[in-house]
């Protein structure tokens, strides 16, 4: 944030502030407005940040806080990924199919958000669909990652996480239907986190697979976000019905499992660099053993991908033939993969998604409350290229960065993505916390606790705080 707002620099700071009378939700709005427009050039995180259509918002905030109105976000200044619908804003998913889209109403999750008095200056960039571990596209170029900009902050909310990193407002809404909003936030050096499946209704991310994703610089700004958010709304299909707060055992049983029982390479400095951070939580009074999960046999992402490059097809299968220019040769190929499949492929890769959900569920239930595993095998790589050639001096595909996140979507749990130190060229590393589904409270009180022990330690991330 700009010194403006150097006091302010979390959403419950400006929120408590604007609630106040410290600080004008104008001042707030108008100061992420001027950090975007100060630096986004370099790194194309934001697409669009209008303050024609986020100043209607503060008028009708005064007029709620002139009744007496006590909002959570008060004044906050957010961004939203171009994937949801903001009424009066473009929505267009990174694609110039949907270039002149304009959303006639907003998204189940945006009216919660504008209900708790957040300010929405703006759309982060995203991949295609987001179809893709890095955030390029056709329609608005790449997004760099704000230490170096030939790098990549991954996809397919890496708008969103390089706006964070680069201090541009304190909570960004991306979404999660593989990692990605873990991912983005990890290689940036913020938190992102994948709510439970059903917990946070939406119209736009109607599955269990993929859930809007809350991402910020902390995690106190994780958990009144999603406070916020969470909620069950019967016109999403997939929305289920108000859980109850789960609660923190005093002394959790955490599980470390370094390749998640997966046997995936990981890069030397991601990997040492973990162990300190685990190496620290023990220290701290953690009890931590370790375990790897069971998996069915196949499970990893590859086994799981048909069902992406199915969904991709049926959707865009006939327009990708009419006009292939329309789309990213990256999404033409998963298109093209799509509509190559058979009928018995996209089963096998239904059945793995039940198996690799009911494999978790057995795994949590044997006396495990949560995982700890790497979020990404790997630092940031050029921005230019879907994955590293190589890690851990192995040969990997380009989705080899890939492997610690999606089977949790699968599975419907509760998982975040926390800044735990730097590795390579100082470039940040992530330690993903995992709980079964519906142990989101407890899950994100965890990951306080962790992130303050981290925090004692001067183990943190490479990006401004």
């Amino acid at each position: 944030m700009t010194e403006t707002t150097a006091s302010y620099r979390t959403a419950a700071a400006i929120a408590s502030a604007v609630l106040a009378g410290e600080l004008s939700p104008e001042a707030a709005s108008a100061a992420a407005h001027r950090a975007i427009s100060a630096t986004n050039g370099m790194i194309n995180a934001v697409v669009d940040h209008d303050p024609s259509l986020s100043d209607p918002q503060i008028e009708t905030l005064a007029r709620r806080l002139k009744r007496g109105e006590r909002l959570p976000l008060a004044g906050v200044p957010v961004l939203v990924k171009d994937h949801f619908h903001v009424k009066g804003w473009k929505a267009t998913q990174g694609s110039r199919l949907f270039e002149d889209f304009v959303a006639t109403s907003d998204d189940l999750v945006i009216e919660r958000m504008r209900a708790a008095g957040a300010i929405i200056i703006g759309r982060s960039n995203m991949s295609e669909f987001g179809c893709k571990g890095v955030t390029t596209n056709l329609l608005y170029g790449p997004t760099r990652h704000p230490l170096d900009h030939t790098l990549t902050t991954g996809g397919s909310s890496g708008g969103a996480a390089a706006a964070l990193a680069a201090g541009y407002v304190p909570i960004a809404l991306g979404s999660d239907g593989g990692g990605s909003a873990r991912r983005p936030a990890a290689h940036a050096g913020v938190v992102g986190f994948k709510p439970s499946g059903g917990v946070v209704a939406s119209a736009r991310v109607v599955s269990q697979v993929g859930v809007p994703g809350p991402m910020a610089r902390t995690v106190d700004d994780i958990r009144l976000f999603f406070q916020v958010i969470r909620g069950h709304d019967a016109r999403d299909p997939f929305s289920v019905p108000p859980i109850p707060a789960s609660v923190l055992p005093e002394h959790p049983n955490l599980v470390w499992s370094p390749k998640l029982g997966l046997g995936v390479p990981v890069d030397e400095d991601v990997a040492e660099t973990l162990e300190r951070a685990v190496a620290v939580l023990r220290s701290s009074g953690f009890a931590i053993s370790n375990t790897d999960p069971s998996w069915p046999e196949g499970a990893g992402e590859a086994s799981l991908m048909p069902l992406q490059h199915a969904d991709l097809a049926a959707h865009f299968g006939d327009v990708w033939r009419k006009d292939p220019d329309l789309f990213d040769p990256d999404i033409a190929a998963q298109i093209e993969a799509g509509l190559s499949l058979t009928a018995a492929d996209v089963a096998r890769a239904s059945s793995m998604s039940t198996a690799v959900a009911a494999a978790a569920a057995r795994f949590f239930a044997n006396g495990h409350d949560f995982l700890l595993t790497p979020t990404i095998p790997c630092v940031a790589w050029p921005f230019a290229q879907l994955g590293p050639a190589e890690i851990g001096g192995v040969a990997v595909p380009h989705r080899g960065h890939a492997v610690f996140t999606p089977l949790f979507n699968h599975a419907f749990c509760a998982a975040i993505s926390l800044p735990a130190g730097t590795g390579r060229a100082g470039l940040p590393v992530a330690l993903q916390i995992v709980g079964p589904r519906f142990s989101d409270d407890a899950l994100l009180a965890l990951a306080a606790r962790i992130e303050t022990a981290l925090a004692a330690a001067g183990i943190t991330a490479a990006m401004p705080r």
